[in-house]
């Protein structure tokens, strides 16, 4: 294992006799399997221009469905951000990288030390750290920023992240601790990754206006950018901190190119990509095969004018599907949900729609070590066996649940036909029959199914799926609806099945308790989407939260994906092995190489830059 630290003892000492630990860890970096690339005082990450001009102006449209916002407080349950505020105002005590999945160094935080027992962590503020109005960041305003994040002022995700934090204890000026619930490797990248911002946000007098109702103030943070013209609910611009304290610092050089960058919000995804051709905006991300295949195209591509590129990398891939709500009563049986899913005919899919770019969503950690495969080997098999009286016979007997495939041959056994007969028995045995025109429970309830989405894109995959569920008597709705008021019926579980898409992750932590543990299952605005309640899974989010090396995450989190998938609490979709991107080629100049782990929109805003402001710097990459 490298360890290319500056200081870091692998013992535990008493110093001075004030029972005060010497770190186990003392460090620039901190990586939560103690393997760090960049060494103490390197000059900037691999993947960046250091020399890239400042200047010019992007403008950009949310990844995400986005159609409008109506704050400026990112933290709150209610209402709707503007997109890219969190990343584009708020630093953090540490900043991660497109190079390590695990590993973060200073920003805010000029140092950082982990305990010998792992049950707390010491951060140095930066003696140049600055908020935006010119007043130092001390670590009183780290506090106030984790004491008012998990208040219940606060959205209760947040409550849920930062669970296993107990305190936050100012030492000094600008040196501040925070003491754990237990030993946890990831908590340090936590904290780490919390955002900062001053005690003044939101002070009026000599009090703070309570947190929820901080809506239309500006944030108070230090960041690389700062709100400029805004047309409220449809435009935003940030304008780059020309005094941005931490711009010459390793872990920002070449980074944060623009001068201004603007979001644009569009209603219809329809208008969005005909006003990307007609020149509105400079950059967009297409989710969609067909739209990619077919409406990416005309004279501008031609010319040369627009580009459009599959972008590799190699994260994770993401996991997609259909999402049933288990607040439902019709969805408790597992054999409904099984069901269900059989009557999904994604091989057709992929053929008629998708033209045939992408692969079958096989588990919740699809294309990862973490995927689990086949029966579970003695590894799994040793964290499984005391959760035996749990858990289904069939996590220990039979192989990982894959997808139904379909298969055009009709001998196969794998036709939709048979999955259909399949699915009729499995309905049958929950005590669902046929009867009265639908499919009935015991009560003479009909069982229907409303699927929400907020685009329209989904409708295409929907309607083929309703037809064969249709078939065996299920009532199907399919509704389109404005993203605001999904997000409030999703925030208040009011829903039946939802599609819903979680990034991939090379090192998947605390973020699974808020979204399958129980705790968090009847918590408004929580992840825990699904409403999952299992004392088997939340004895294996313990123990994946808990791992220590790389070794046991992979294990761990391999048995909570055969327990997940044995629930069948979800109808997998799919996910493609590139970033399918398009630009204007007058707008961006990129490094020639691309990190191995990036989501593409954070890769334009942080490390492209404007040909525009080419004349500042001739030097290449």
């Amino acid at each position: 294992m490298r360890r290319p630290l500056a200081r870091i003892w692998t013992h535990c000492l008493l110093a001075l006799g004030f029972g005060t630990a010497v770190p186990v860890w003392a460090a620039h970096a901190y990586a939560q399997f103690g393997d760090v690339r960049y060494p103490a005082g390197f000059a900037h990450f691999a993947y960046v221009n250091p020399v890239a001009p400042k200047g010019g102006e992007i403008v950009l449209v949310p990844p995400t469905r986005q159609t409008n916002f109506d704050k400026y407080n990112p933290f709150t349950l209610k209402g709707s951000a503007p997109p890219a505020l969190l990343g584009m105002l708020f630093d953090t005590l540490l900043v991660g990288n497109m190079d390590e999945p695990t590993t973060a160094y200073g920003l805010l935080a000029s140092d950082v030390q982990v305990a010998a027992d792992r049950m707390s962590v010491v951060f140095q503020i930066h003696p140049k750290a600055r908020f935006h109005n010119g007043e130092p960041v001390l670590a009183a305003d780290v506090r106030h920023s984790f004491e008012r994040l998990t208040s219940k002022e606060a959205a209760p995700q947040y409550r849920t992240y930062f669970g296993e934090v107990k305190s936050a204890t100012v030492l000094a000026e600008r040196s501040i601790r925070f003491d754990f619930v237990r030993p946890n490797s990831e908590l340090p990248l936590i904290v780490g990754a919390m955002p900062v911002f001053s005690r003044q946000w939101g002070l009026q007098g000599n009090t703070h206006k309570a947190f929820d109702q901080m809506i239309m103030d500006v944030p108070m943070a230090s960041g690389p950018y700062r709100i400029g013209p805004v047309q409220f609910g449809k435009d935003i611009t940030y304008v780059r901190d020309p005094a941005y304290w931490a711009q010459d610092l390793n872990v920002r050089k070449g980074q944060f190119n623009f001068d201004r960058i603007t979001y644009k919000i569009y209603k219809d995804t329809t208008a969005q990509l005909e006003a990307f051709k007609a020149g509105e905006f400079d950059y967009m991300q297409s989710f969609v095969a067909r739209e990619w295949a077919r409406a990416f195209t005309g004279r501008a591509f031609e010319r040369g004018t627009l580009i459009k590129a599959e972008l590799p990398h190699g994260n994770a891939g993401d996991f997609q599907g259909f999402q049933f709500n288990l607040r439902r009563e019709q969805f408790k049986d597992v054999r409904v949900r099984q069901a269900i899913a059989l009557a999904m005919d994604f091989e057709w899919l992929n053929r008629q729609l998708f033209y045939n770019a992408y692969s079958r969503v096989r588990g919740f950690f699809v294309a990862s070590d973490f995927e689990a495969k086949g029966l579970p080997g003695s590894d799994e098999w040793a964290l499984l066996s005391p959760l035996r009286a749990q858990l289904p016979a069939d996590v220990f007997d039979r192989v990982v649940p894959q997808p139904p495939q379909t298969a055009l041959d009709p001998a196969s056994g794998h036709t939709l036909r048979d999955h259909l007969r399949q699915a009729r028995d499995l309905l049958k045995d929950a005590g669902w029959s046929f009867r009265d025109g639908a499919l009935r429970n015991a009560k003479g309830q009909a069982m229907r199914i409303e699927f929400l989405d907020s685009s329209g894109s989904m409708g295409r995959v929907v309607t083929p799926f309703a037809k064969n569920l249709e078939k065996l008597g299920i009532q199907v709705q399919y509704k389109v609806i404005d993203f605001a008021l999904l997000q409030k019926r999703m925030d208040v579980f009011d829903f039946d099945m939802v599609s819903n898409r979680t990034v991939g992750s090379e090192a998947p932590g605390t973020e699974l308790l808020e979204r399958f543990g129980s705790k968090s299952a009847d918590v408004e605005g929580s992840g825990n989407i699904l409403g999952l309640k299992d004392p088997a899974v939340d004895a294996l989010l313990d123990q994946a939260v808990s791992a220590t090396t790389r070794a046991e995450l992979v294990t761990r989190l391999r048995a909570l994906d055969r327990v997940l998938r044995h629930g069948h609490y979800v109808v997998p979709h799919w996910y493609g092995a590139v970033h399918r991107v398009a630009w204007r080629a007058a707008a961006f100049e990129r490094p020639s190489d691309l990190p191995r782990f990036y989501q593409p929109e954070k890769l334009v805003t942080t490390v492209w830059w404007s040909p525009a402001a080419r004349a500042a710097s001739r030097q290449t990459p």
